[in-house]
């Protein structure tokens, strides 16, 4: 499977599909503010990535408005608050077969590149 989640409105994530070329190589695209993550995709995205917090996102603005910054975080919340609130999830996350690359640091683009 060749698909990645992300935001529409992020320019990162347009400049990471642009520089990858993802549009030409068949990917399935999800724009994760319009199309809800699901418990089922998310949970594949974890057994892929390890864990959820690898998937979770500490520099999204509601991680601070909402205090999460005092607090000790589990799996469990991790994951409660990746589907209820879409900018929890690190962007992008592209799945290439069974390999994921979750964010957009400068090792996870260039690791994706590689797998491309």
């Amino acid at each position: 499977m060749k698909k990645i989640y992300y935001l529409s409105t992020c320019d990162t994530c347009k400049r990471i599909i642009s520089e990858l070329e993802l549009k030409d190589k068949e990917f399935v695209f999800q724009d994760i503010k319009t199309e809800k993550i699901t418990s089922e995709q998310l949970e594949e995205m974890k057994n892929l990535a390890g864990s959820y917090e690898a998937l979770f996102s500490r520099i999204a603005r509601k991680y601070k408005e909402l205090g999460l910054t005092s607090k000790t975080l589990t799996e469990s919340d991790y994951k409660k608050f990746i589907l209820e609130e879409y900018t929890f999830l690190k962007r992008p996350v592209i799945i290439l077969n069974n390999k994921i690359f979750v964010g957009n640091s400068k090792a996870a683009i260039v690791a994706a590149k590689e797998a491309l």
